[in-house]
């Protein structure tokens, strides 16, 4: 037999109070989020218990639709994130911004045997054998 526990959520202030009823038992808790509030509902059915197949029932403000909606809401809206701040143009010398290479993760990084027997290349070097490539 399936058994039915429902959940119910009230907004209080900036915390979300959780119910969740079934079994003849009832336990509450409260979360500072409905995306919390959804995970800490999922705990409390857990401690209910139970050997059979349960269904949750998820309510607020008495409908299973609004709180699909207002949860749904809240898991598909992206987080504020502060403006980005781009320097003003020339207050990175482009020297130090070229000479600056990102660092590889030790993986990718070769033993220093090998990085220290590579031939340094000079920069008109490189030109002319693109040019005698071309």
């Amino acid at each position: 037999m399936v058994e039915t526990i429902t959940a119910t959520y009230t907004q209080e202030d900036a915390d979300w109070k959780i119910t969740v009823s079934g079994r003849g038992k009832e336990l509450t808790a409260r979360a500072p989020g409905i995306i919390a509030a959804r995970d800490r509902a999922d705990q409390l059915v857990e401690e209910l218990g139970g050997d059979g197949k349960t269904t949750v029932v998820h309510l607020l403000n008495g409908s299973a639709f609004e709180f699909t909606q207002t949860y749904m809401t809240a898991r598909l809206t992206l987080p504020k994130l502060p403006p980005l701040e781009v320097p003003p143009p020339g207050s990175v010398p482009k020297q130090a911004a070229a000479e600056k290479k990102p660092a590889l993760p030790p993986s990718k990084q070769l033993p220093k045997a090998v990085e220290e027997s590579k031939p340094a290349t000079e920069p008109a070097a490189e030109k002319k054998a693109e040019q005698a490539r071309a």
